[in-house]
Parts: C-alpha cells; sequence; structure tokens
C-alpha cells in the first residue's frame, strides 16, 4: 500500500482535533479524517513531545487518577451517573419517535399504491 504524504496543516488540525475532543479514541478520530489509527497515534506522540507535555497532562480535564482527592471523585461518579440516566431517557425517547416514523412510514406505503 502507497504511504500518503500529508500537509502539516492536515497533521496540526488533526492533532488539534484529537486534543480537543474529550473522550475520543485515536480510532474514530482517525476514521472520521481517513488516516490510519497508528498514525495519527504518532503525530499525536510528536506533537506532544515537541510541547513538551507529558501523556497524563496531554488531554484537557483528563487527569491521573492518584493527583484526584476521593470527594472529587465521588462527586464525578454522581455526576457521570447522573449524565448517563439522562442520555439513557434520551435513548428511550428517540427510540419512541424512530418507531412512531416507522409505523407512518408503513401505513403511507401502503396507502400509496396505485
Amino acid at each position: 500500500m502507497a504511504m500518503k504524504d500529508y500537509s502539516d496543516e492536515f497533521r496540526a488540525g488533526a492533532v488539534a482535533l484529537y486534543e480537543s475532543a474529550p473522550g475520543a479514541i485515536y480510532k474514530s478520530i482517525a476514521a472520521d479524517l481517513g488516516v490510519n489509527r497508528a498514525t495519527l497515534w504518532e503525530w499525536v506522540l510528536r506533537d506532544r513531545e515537541r510541547r513538551g507535555v507529558t501523556a497524563v497532562a496531554a488531554r484537557p480535564g483528563v487527569r491521573s487518577r492518584e493527583a484526584v482527592p476521593s470527594a472529587d471523585r465521588d462527586e464525578r461518579v454522581r455526576q457521570l451517573e447522573a449524565r448517563v440516566a439522562e442520555l439513557e431517557a434520551c435513548e428511550c425517547k428517540v427510540a419512541t419517535e424512530r418507531d412512531i416514523l416507522r409505523m407512518a412510514a408503513k401505513y403511507f406505503a401502503g396507502e400509496a399504491n396505485w
């Protein structure tokens, strides 16, 4: 397979996209950009080395487990549990809306037989 040559702007943009997306993984960002996961990982690693940033401090909002006090962890867990409940409710609503649209599509498709 031929190696692709990406511009410096593209590489910088890819690294910036990865660094700015909390919770993003290399695989999803790389797939969105159409590059290999290992290639994106290498770009991010080189950029971090250039900036002198350690892996723990590299992503905004991500802290090592040792640096987080117990009370902060408990609060974060409560926040995440609330977010999960909110997303589950939203998922239920979307599933209901999808089912309604499917029934409507079947109804109107059956009505359109000329």
